[in-house]
């Protein structure tokens, strides 16, 4: 057999090569396009708002309590809600709580919040925050410990 033959037999014709680059070609394009869709949709499309936080102390206060205080950076007249947590000396969550705070004038905020635990704790801090609507009511605390 002579290897025009044998191409044949096996599917390995000019047409098939042809077919195989086309297909690739597409392929490649329908990537390129899902990628720069994803970049216009994350990246340029999505909210400016930024929320920052850092741990500032944490203050046991009895064997069933104890005070997170946490630094907030958030757009100015925006309502944030944030969740703060006490962790036990095996680091297991031994209280927990979310903390609305209402919209203000200031980018950056000391907050503090009193937490009630199932146990004596070892440490605290904010587990994370988010925008919300307006808050009801806050329940935190601005300024330092004394």
């Amino acid at each position: 057999m002579t290897s025009p033959d044998l191409d044949a037999r096996y599917g390995r014709t000019p047409a098939r090569r042809a077919r195989t680059r086309l297909v690739g070609i597409a392929a490649a394009i329908g990537t390129g396009l899902v990628l720069v869709a994803w970049v216009l949709w994350a990246g340029l499309l999505s909210p400016t708002a930024a929320i920052e936080t850092k741990d500032v102390g944490y203050l046991v206060t009895g064997d069933d309590s104890g005070v997170v205080r946490w630094q907030l950076t958030a757009p100015p007249d925006t309502a944030v809600s944030c969740s703060v947590k006490a962790l036990s000396v095996k680091h297991a969550v031994v209280g927990w709580r979310v903390i609305d705070i209402p919209p203000s004038s200031e980018t950056t905020r000391i907050l503090r919040a009193t937490l009630r635990t199932s146990e004596p704790t070892d440490s605290g801090g904010v587990h994370r925050c988010w925008l919300t609507a307006e808050a009801s009511e806050s329940r935190a605390s601005a300024g330092d410990l004394p």
